[in-house]
């Protein structure tokens, strides 16, 4: 019912900045929840943050908090990661993922809908 499609990904140094966009079709996008996750080579896929239909809500991991910001402009069915403070361990290929559900669950397995992913690289 909805198709992800994320960009923006590249390589940087520790402390840059990267700003991720997932790209949604469909005038039906305002009804998604949308959360991203990120994958590491060897590890489990992690929740990252994640936003409400409207925009009205965020919820992010303590490993991103304060440093991370993700935002949603509906008319352009887009949602932005905003990636500040990068650190090595960020590196990682970072997912979007949609629900059609309103409560901003943390775990892959409630995310029905999924882009390619982008490669993210931060170099020390």
């Amino acid at each position: 019912q909805v198709q992800l499609v994320e960009s923006g990904g590249g390589l940087v140094q520790a402390g840059g900045s990267l700003r991720l966009s997932c790209a949604a079709s469909g005038r039906t996008f305002s009804t998604y929840t949308v959360a991203w996750f990120r994958q590491a080579p060897g590890k489990a896929r992690e929740f990252v943050d994640a936003i409400s239909r409207n925009g009205a809500s965020t919820r992010y991991a303590d490993s991103v908090k304060g440093r991370f910001t993700i935002s949603r402009d509906n008319a352009k069915n887009t949602v932005y990661l905003q990636m500040n403070s990068l650190k090595p361990e960020d590196t990682a290929v970072y997912y979007c993922a949609a629900s059609s559900l309103v409560q901003l669950f943390t775990t892959p397995s409630t995310y029905p809908y999924w882009g390619q992913g982008t490669q993210v690289t931060v170099s020390s």
